[in-house]
């Protein structure tokens, strides 16, 4: 599968049903040889056509339900979601 299959995909969460976006990275174990999470930008203004808060939510390989034709299943709950500004946020402290 080509990272741009994964791109075309909505990710939808099993929890509470919320398309959480698609997916615009991933990040890779290098020495493992494996995908370690998806990466699904949040936008909160009119559907990112103004703009984003930049932040991203990090989701975890393991919380991946089902690859469909047309989604990706995953499983988040809402306070584990990570959030890119959150940990970049920690990192500087």
């Amino acid at each position: 599968m080509k990272i741009s299959d994964f791109q075309s995909k909505d990710v939808i969460n099993i929890v509470d049903g919320k398309k959480l976006g698609h997916v615009s990275d991933l990040e890779l174990d290098l020495r493992q040889g494996r995908i370690d999470s998806i990466v699904v930008p949040q936008f909160t203004k009119m559907f990112g056509l103004f703009g984003n808060n930049g932040t991203e939510i990090v989701i975890p390989w393991r919380n991946i339900v089902k690859i469909g034709a047309d989604v990706v299943l995953v499983r988040m709950d809402e306070t584990k979601a990570i959030r890119a500004e959150e940990e970049d946020l920690h990192a500087r402290s």
